[in-house]
């Protein structure tokens, strides 16, 4: 795939109102948000909350300001979706990890998967 075909993501950390992150993932000319209240997962198997917010500009990928620094941004890879799961790869600045975006009846979790 050609690096310009590539879809992008930011990982923004958020210093105010409550320390926060978000992940960004572009997709159909916009940004898809999710608020990651406790971080990425680390380890595999680990699962966090991602709150879904509203999307963003494609702007916001190199945005930051004195609440709001990049925790990480690189490229984005799908490997597979449904309605209730997308699972992909975040390809960072310093690292690939492999995640699983499902989505529960009370909203949805960030999985850590085992690199492959």
């Amino acid at each position: 795939m050609d690096s310009a075909e590539r879809p992008a993501f930011v990982l923004h950390e958020h210093r105010r109102p409550q320390h926060h992150f978000d992940l960004r993932l572009e997709e159909d000319g916009v940004l898809r948000s999710w608020a990651v209240p406790k971080g990425l997962p680390d380890e595999p198997g680990e699962k966090r909350l991602a709150v879904a917010v509203a999307d963003h500009d494609l702007d916001h990928l190199t945005y930051e300001d004195e609440v709001k620094s990049i925790a990480d941004i690189g490229w984005w890879e799908e490997h597979d979706r449904s309605e209730r799961r997308i699972l992909l790869t975040l390809h960072g600045r310093d690292d690939d990890r492999r995640y699983a975006l499902i989505r529960t009846s009370q909203g949805w979790l960030l999985h850590r998967l085992a690199d492959q």
